[in-house]
């Protein structure tokens, strides 16, 4: 299973942006927040040059793919199959990255980062319709019953989530304790991040 296993604060001060990769209230979280602005690397502040149209495409479709925590094979294949689609390919690529089983556990509010419950999946900790589903790309859908293992729910950081009622649950899907619904498929409306997928639509079709 290919993924990214560099510094994550680093992807988020490249991108001037929280993605997301760090649990939010945590030392890390808070050392990112205080570094943002900052880009890695060593001529700091300096290290930003003027961005061309191109640059703002890459960006945009760096930032989206590092925010979901795929690798660029994964993300340019859910826009090849985005483009077969009738309707706003963008729209659809995001719905694709949203109905992810990994980003639903997330969304879901059972771990505290993307990468956290990529882990969760992989390590056989989540179940789908009552079915052990260990593929972090597995696309979800209306009416999906997702839970987390008994074994999953004495993983503090999980323990420490399900106690709170301060999570933010999307429209497109349920939650009663540790098990989640799929209601409707994601729309645009659905993603609160800052995501322009005009410009990454225009980076692929180039």
């Amino acid at each position: 299973m290919a993924r990214y296993t560099g510094p994550k604060n680093r992807l988020s001060r490249r991108e001037g942006e929280d993605l997301g990769a760090k649990t939010a209230g945590s030392r890390a979280h808070a050392s990112l927040l205080r570094r943002l602005n900052v880009p890695p690397g060593m001529h700091g502040p300096h290290g930003r040059r003027k961005s061309s149209g191109y640059g703002d495409q890459l960006r945009e479709k760096q930032k989206a793919k590092r925010m979901y925590g795929v690798l660029e094979r994964q993300f340019r294949k859910n826009f090849e199959r985005a483009r077969t689609w009738k309707g706003n390919t963008g729209e659809k690529l995001l719905e694709f990255m949203e109905r992810r089983l990994d980003n639903t556990i997330y969304r879901l509010g059972l771990a505290p980062t993307r990468a956290a419950a990529r882990q969760l999946v992989s390590h056989g900790h989540v179940l789908v319709n009552g079915q052990k589903l260990t593929i972090a790309s597995y696309m979800t859908k209306p009416e999906d019953v997702v839970t987390l293992t008994t074994k999953a729910m004495e993983i503090p950081a999980v323990k420490t989530l399900l106690a709170t009622d301060t999570v933010k649950i999307p429209e497109w899907i349920m939650r009663k304790g540790p098990v989640g619904k799929i209601v409707r498929l994601p729309v645009r409306t659905d993603i609160t991040e800052d995501i322009n997928v005009q410009l990454i639509v225009e980076f692929y079709s180039r």
